[in-house]
């Protein structure tokens, strides 16, 4: 799945609402359609795509990548930056960093010391405010200005990245702003799942699937290692620029060249610092995670495909959870319409480095143990050939084509979606997606949940209070399927 949500925002839906502030951290979640009519009737637009015909890029001499989404329906022009950085890259001692350096990149820089006039015009523009956003396998920065305006943002952009400041006040502001961003999070009872499926599943090196980080790293973090962070990862070969909206591609490319053109190449910080390879689940594990919410949340986890390795498995991975997500399959009758759970989804989340699959599912103490036999029923016949109907199968993949292209309505919000792509899967990977996704068969999916999930190791976590705990008393071989 590709959406720029938290991976709990499910659980959170269940146990509370999650409000992330400024500099946004987090997993993506499930993918669910919006105004799925409209997208079904999109789903039908013939090939080649117009939006996908006007997806320009070009590369500069430094290694710096140019992306541009031309539309010319409103005067309005997004720019973005994406960085392939975020929690992938942090050990221990470094994890939460990425998400801080996020939170000094619109700090003060080499143009507010120098009062460079654009800033003036930027202040009287009434552009919003920029942002940014750390993931595991990205952190990016945006800005929407009027057409009129872009040239300025697009400086201002460049001066923020290439060079920023690191001033010891703003710095020591927003470690607190971080660290109070962190106990938000965690006064949420879905903090703690999440945090559970993490350790559990990512065992060796959870950090890396973690883009909030911890008070310890974010309280101790220094402007040295802001720097440092810097020159390893905000360089233009590791750095697209991408550009939605009110612009035409060869006018971005030639100020891409004027602005980012002397940006010094650097080495590649993938061939120094590799990914790490997270290990198999060597066995299923279950546990109960005791907080005070009122109902049963299950969690179930396994690893799922990466890009690079199984990129076929991920585009029967969306399929299949889209048709899991359908309230007439056979999962949601099985489940909801039972009254067994209030409400089941299954998901899968694209990465280049190990994604997760996950099925999230509410019910109530009384009902858990039969909820859970119910769940594992249903994950046995997966495979069966008549779980689900070939008229399913179509419909899922012509939804979720159509969701991509209602998404692209906004490109202020779609651009986020190119720079997803772009760190985490790659542009070839992008522009065949939809191709790919129709040419999905039953021989995929069945390959993908032989492979990943049926009768894999996983992990089996329930949510639930002290008391209901003692009604359920759920053991960790049955939240396995023993």
């Amino acid at each position: 799945m590709k959406r720029r949500l938290l991976i709990f925002t499910l659980i959170v839906s269940f146990v509370g609402t999650l409000q992330p502030g400024s500099g946004a951290y987090g997993q993506q979640g499930p993918r669910t359609a919006s105004k799925p009519e409209a997208a079904a009737a999109k789903a039908n637009a013939p090939a080649p795509l117009p939006q996908q015909m006007q997806l320009a890029n070009r590369v500069l001499a430094n290694g710096l990548e140019v992306i541009v989404l031309e539309d010319h329906s409103v005067p309005l022009v997004t720019i973005e930056l994406a960085v392939k950085n975020g929690s992938y890259t942090e050990p221990p001692e470094l994890n939460g960093l990425s998400h801080l350096f996020e939170h000094m990149f619109f700090r003060t820089n080499r143009a507010d010391a120098n009062h460079e006039p654009y800033l003036q015009q930027l202040g009287e523009s009434g552009m919003p405010q920029p942002n940014g956003q750390t993931q595991e396998e990205l952190v990016n920065y945006y800005v929407t200005s009027t057409t009129q305006y872009y040239p300025a943002a697009l400086r201002y952009m460049k001066d923020s990245i290439r060079y920023p400041l690191f001033d010891e006040q703003e710095f020591a502001r927003e470690k607190e702003v971080v660290i109070g961003e962190l106990d938000r999070h965690e006064s949420n009872p879905g903090f703690y799942l999440n945090e559970a499926m993490i350790n559990r599943l990512y065992y060796k090196y959870p950090s890396r699937k973690n883009p909030g980080g911890n008070r310890e790293t974010v309280s101790k973090a220094t402007t040295a290692i802001m720097r440092m962070i810097q020159q390893r990862y905000y360089v233009p070969n590791n750095t697209a620029l991408v550009v939605t909206g009110d612009a035409r591609p060869e006018d971005v490319f030639r100020q891409a060249q004027e602005m980012f053109g002397d940006w010094p190449r650097a080495e590649d910080p993938f061939v120094k610092f590799p990914m790490v390879e997270h290990p198999p689940l060597p066995k299923s594990e279950g546990a109960v995670i005791k907080q005070p919410v009122q109902n049963v949340i299950i969690n179930l986890g396994w690893h799922g495909p990466s890009i690079g390795k199984d990129d076929q498995a991920t585009y029967a991975a969306d399929v299949f959870s889209y048709i899991l997500q359908q309230p007439n399959s056979r999962f949601q009758r099985a489940l909801v319409d039972t009254g067994l759970v209030t409400g089941v989804s299954i998901s899968y989340y694209t990465q280049r480095n190990v994604g997760p699959i996950q099925l999230i599912a509410q019910t109530t103490p009384e009902k858990a143990r039969a909820a859970l036999k119910a769940i594992y029923a249903e994950i046995a016949r997966f495979n069966d050939k008549d779980y689900y109907t070939d008229e399913q199968l179509e419909s899922a993949k012509a939804i979720l084509a159509g969701e991509d292209l209602y998404r692209r309505e906004k490109l202020s919000e779609y651009v986020h979606v190119i720079s997803f792509w772009w760190a985490s899967t790659g542009l070839d990977y992008f522009r065949g997606y939809q191709d790919n996704l129709r040419r999905t068969s039953r021989a995929d999916i069945s390959r993908y949940v032989t492979n990943y999930i049926i009768g894999k190791p996983h992990v089996g976590l329930a949510m639930m209070s002290e008391e209901a705990q003692k009604s359920a008393a759920l053991t960790p071989e049955e939240l396995i399927g023993q």
